[in-house]
């Protein structure tokens, strides 16, 4: 697979090899959808809570009389149907945790960049790109390097330059190769990688043409 190599003028600077079991993989969507799933369920903290009557501290004597007022059955204060009552069938906090395998969860980065890298969406910062640690200059180099939409700037580790450079850009967000995510991958429709995050992708997820290496990293 070969990826496009673009300079800090925006133009072309030649291409890279990228490793064909990471970048050219023919993507597995309904790996992705249920990577995203789980991801997004696993966000979620599940602590949404309402009460019930047993939890309602009202009194537990009727209203009224059963029969003989003229007026609708009234059961006790902490009826669902009164104000100030109890919630019906309403959220208790639970784990909405899924757990997906470790295979399933690399193969939907895999299919990701894959995707992204076919749509033309990755392209590589050659080595004279610098990464400024200003909002201004990062905005006239994402412009240079052809950003368009919501982008990912993804370095090989934490770049404290890169970060505080992109952190006040609304569709730029800074990323290490070692925390990328199918959920994020699909969340952003351009992928800015530097050299060494195309190797660390290489080393964390490809996968050798007898298989080997499908059990090493994690996503």
């Amino acid at each position: 697979m070969k990826l496009p190599l673009i300079d800090a003028q925006g133009n072309s600077a030649g291409e890279i090899d990228a490793d064909d079991s990471v970048f050219g993989i023919e993507p597995n969507l309904a790996v992705v959808h249920q990577a995203v799933t789980a991801q997004r369920a696993n966000a979620r903290q599940g602590n949404a809570s309402t009460l019930d009557r047993s939890a309602i501290r009202q009194a537990s004597k009727k209203t009224g009389r059963q029969k003989g007022g003229g007026r609708a059955r009234m059961g006790t204060p902490s009826s669902p149907t009164r104000i100030g009552g109890a919630v019906a069938h309403g959220p208790h906090p639970r784990s909405y945790r899924k757990r997906l395998p470790k295979r399933m969860r690399r193969l939907a980065i895999r299919s990701m960049l894959s995707q992204r890298a076919s749509e033309g969406g990755v392209v590589v910062a050659a080595s004279d790109v610098e990464f400024a640690p200003k909002a201004s200059a990062m905005s006239k180099l994402c412009s240079a390097l052809g950003v368009e939409r919501k982008a990912l700037l993804v370095s090989d580790g934490v770049d404290q330059d890169l970060v505080l450079g992109t952190r006040n850009l609304p569709n730029v967000q800074a990323m290490p190769a070692q925390t990328l995510s199918s959920y994020l991958i699909l969340t952003h429709d351009q992928l800015i990688m530097t050299e060494a995050a195309v190797r660390r992708c290489e080393a964390l997820w490809a996968v050798a043409a007898d298989g080997s290496g499908e059990e090493d990293g994690d996503a």
